[in-house]
């Protein structure tokens, strides 16, 4: 017997109630929609509301088919092939192509831990005082020694259940009192300036919501859901099984990116209503949004938008850091996997550990945190565009995808995805040398 509203899973687990029965549902898709809103996203996007107010609102419908596009091609070349999308460029294209898409991701990766990690350090010093830098070695610890030392599938309801620290940032959205009249006009009417400031934040936009980190892990991420499960094949091998799961994971990636883009479009909601109204758009991160909503949105607003920062952050800084890792370990022809034992794959560890505690040594280096933690979303803007291509080509080819090579609207939305990143990156350029 079972409580009412419960039901049995398919391994026979009693699942409670429908929000646990979502919790089992969401997989990979969902976990990095919400870790896509770190604390660099969040400095990302507080920016844009305080800086170009709710006219910047509609970035977040335009970029929403596209990050869905691309990010469930990236899971499906995962599941239809058992491997990853480094270890797919091992086995098909050049070795020099491989490790420089291996190098950019590594080097936007560890940037971006480091920005990540000196946010929360500088979020928890405003909540309740104390050295940053210490903040920034235990974050670093923590989230090392639960990614390393924690079972699998417990580590994985972790990440699960800390994307509900996202929705701080839709309480802060309703305490800030927004115009709902200019916010739905500024998120249903496209509005452009042909400024620096603006192709600026609009490639920081693009890069914090389609980053290569993103595709590299849910890629991996299908790959172990599909170790896992014993009667599970990649799809190449296992046709049978196409419908079902490819159903799942596009269900999954647009909860996943929906959820993701909703979160952002909260942030830009209240930093428009707040501090672009107010005149404070000087915002150079999450820190200094946090710090700017105090006294223009009352104590309740800064301890919601800070709290979130440090929740965040610890959801994130595991994926960059195992992208990082599932990268560099299929290049080199390691064993690699978070269901493994650490003594059964040192190498991809130690490359985890690696890259997170070199993400923590820039803030121990005249690197300006605050700086590094809006740009690693332009770092990670111009670095997605050949790690695009590349996945754009290997989806549409026989010899990886098999019977299931990405075409039709899917593959249209992925290169137009690809082509948004790619003339973004040439705008930037362009003013960089004007």
């Amino acid at each position: 017997m079972t409580e009412a509203g419960s039901q049995i899973d398919q391994s026979g687990i009693v699942v409670k109630g429908p929000f646990r029965r979502f919790l089992r549902t969401i997989g990979p898709g969902f976990i990095t929609g919400a870790s896509d809103d770190d604390p660099s996203g969040i400095g990302t996007y507080s920016q844009a509301g305080a800086q170009l107010g709710f006219n910047i609102g509609w970035t977040m419908l335009f970029t929403f088919p596209l990050m869905a596009a691309i990010q469930e091609i990236a899971a499906r070349i995962g599941r239809t092939t058992g491997k990853g999308i480094s270890g797919n460029l091992s086995r098909h294209y050049p070795a020099p192509l491989l490790y420089l898409v291996v190098t950019l991701l590594f080097v936007a990766n560890v940037i971006n831990i480091g920005a990540d990690l000196s946010a929360m350090a500088e979020a928890l010093t405003l909540l309740i005082g104390g050295p940053s830098p210490v903040y920034v070695l235990v974050f670093a610890i923590v989230c090392i020694c639960a990614i390393v030392f924690l079972d699998y599938a417990r580590y994985v309801k972790v990440l699960k259940w800390t994307t509900l620290s996202l929705f701080a940032y839709v309480v802060a959205m309703f305490a800030a009192n927004v115009p709902w009249a200019d916010a739905v006009r500024g998120l249903l009417i496209p509005h452009i300036e042909w400024s620096g400031t603006f192709f600026t934040t609009l490639l920081a936009i693009l890069g914090t919501t389609i980053s290569p980190y993103l595709f590299f892990w849910q890629a991996s991420q299908e790959v172990e859901e599909e170790e896992l499960k014993a009667t599970a094949e990649p799809l190449r091998w296992a046709p049978w099984q196409a419908s079902r799961a490819l159903g799942r994971i596009r269900a999954d990636t647009l909860t996943g990116m929906a959820f993701s883009n909703l979160i952002a479009l909260a942030i830009i909601f209240t930093t428009a209503a707040t501090l672009h109204k107010a005149g404070a758009t000087d915002i150079a991160s999450s820190t200094d949004a946090a710090k700017a909503l105090e006294p223009v949105a009352g104590e309740f607003a800064f301890i919601i938008f800070s709290m979130g920062i440090v929740g965040t952050g610890l959801l994130a800084v595991p994926v960059l850091a195992g992208s990082a890792a599932f990268a560099a370990g299929e290049a080199l022809g390691w064993p690699v996997g978070l269901q493994r034992q650490p003594k059964d794959a040192m190498a991809f560890y130690a490359t985890l550990a690696a890259a997170t505690m070199l993400g923590t040594g820039i803030m121990f280096t005249p690197i300006d945190p605050i700086k590094a933690l809006y740009w690693s979303a332009v770092i990670n803007g111009v670095c997605a565009v050949p790690v695009m291509v590349v996945m754009m080509h290997m989806a549409a080819r026989q010899d990886v995808m098999g019977e299931f090579p990405v075409q039709g609207w899917l593959r249209a939305l992925g290169w137009l995805s690809t082509l948004a990143m790619g003339m973004s990156s040439i705008g930037l350029i362009l003013r960089w040398l004007a």
